[in-house]
């Protein structure tokens, strides 16, 4: 699920500026190798870590690594403001812009520093700042992370333990965690072998009212990628991906009771789930 990146040089053309690892699932991409390329061609990075709160990379948190960096505290993610998200400046070429951008688009920023000696329009932008209660609410659950994510890790170590026999069975394909990442057990998926239909698995364990979900449809195929994106080829690992994962329920309150019945219906059901069934 990470980013190929002997492929990222082959789509970079004189319009590239920038290129966007995401970190899915909170696993980090492989950095070292995305930074060295985006040197190379003169590049800018942005880290896609929606999903990477606490994960790191090397000791490094993700988002920290590129030039900007991307948090979501949507109310999907493991640490939560209901809506909302936070940018890492870590150019500080890019600092004041980004103060304008947050600002409404002038540069309040410096007057309250008091480097200049009134505020004014500079460019646009919009009203991004969190309400106090929001941020109280976020602050709560930053306070909270480390609880948080040893708890999701409880339940992510339990899956991994609980379908290794399937995986050593060829029906799936676990998450691969490299030595050198720590990851925040953001979510729990599997690849499903090609004779396995997701689709009749996913009913079979909706008659036991388990519900996972496959996410996501690739960029490329929605109406606005084929709008606006151009892509390098077939993206076929992308499809291929796309095509047969599935994420099984994780959250903080679930118990090994319930990861170990969710896991039994998945042994269940992948008989009655092969595509020639």
């Amino acid at each position: 699920m990470i980013v190929l990146t002997q492929g990222s040089t082959l789509a970079i053309t004189p319009r590239t500026t920038a290129i966007v690892p995401v970190h899915y699932a909170g696993v980090p991409c492989e950095m070292d190798t995305i930074m060295t390329i985006a040197d190379q061609h003169h590049l800018k990075v942005v880290e896609d870590a929606a999903q990477g709160v606490m994960s790191t990379y090397k000791g490094r948190s993700l988002g920290s690594i590129g030039d900007l960096g991307a948090y979501s505290f949507h109310e999907t993610k493991n640490v939560i403001s209901g809506e909302g998200g936070a940018l890492l400046v870590n150019n500080e070429d890019m600092t004041q812009r980004a103060e304008i951008v947050r600002e409404k688009g002038t540069d309040r920023s410096r007057f309250f520093r008091g480097e200049v000696d009134k505020y004014t329009w500079q460019e646009p932008g919009s009203s991004f700042l969190p309400g106090e209660l929001t941020a109280a609410f976020l602050w709560a659950q930053l306070e909270e992370a480390e609880t948080i994510t040893a708890r999701r890790m409880v339940c992510w170590d339990l899956y991994h333990e609980l379908l290794a026999p399937l995986e050593k069975m060829g029906v799936l394909r676990r998450p691969l965690i490299p030595e050198h990442c720590q990851h925040n057990a953001h979510m729990y998926y599997i690849l499903l072998s090609p004779e396995v239909n997701r689709q009749k698995l996913l009913d079979n364990l909706k008659q036991h009212q388990i519900f996972p979900v496959f996410h996501y449809v690739p960029l490329h195929s929605s109406p606005a990628g084929q709008h606006y994106g151009r892509t390098h080829g077939t993206l076929k690992v992308t499809v291929g991906h796309a095509e047969r994962l599935l994420r099984l329920p994780l959250w903080i309150g679930l118990n090994a009771n319930q990861q170990e019945s969710i896991v039994d219906a998945i042994v269940r059901a992948i008989p009655a789930s092969r595509s020639s069934s």
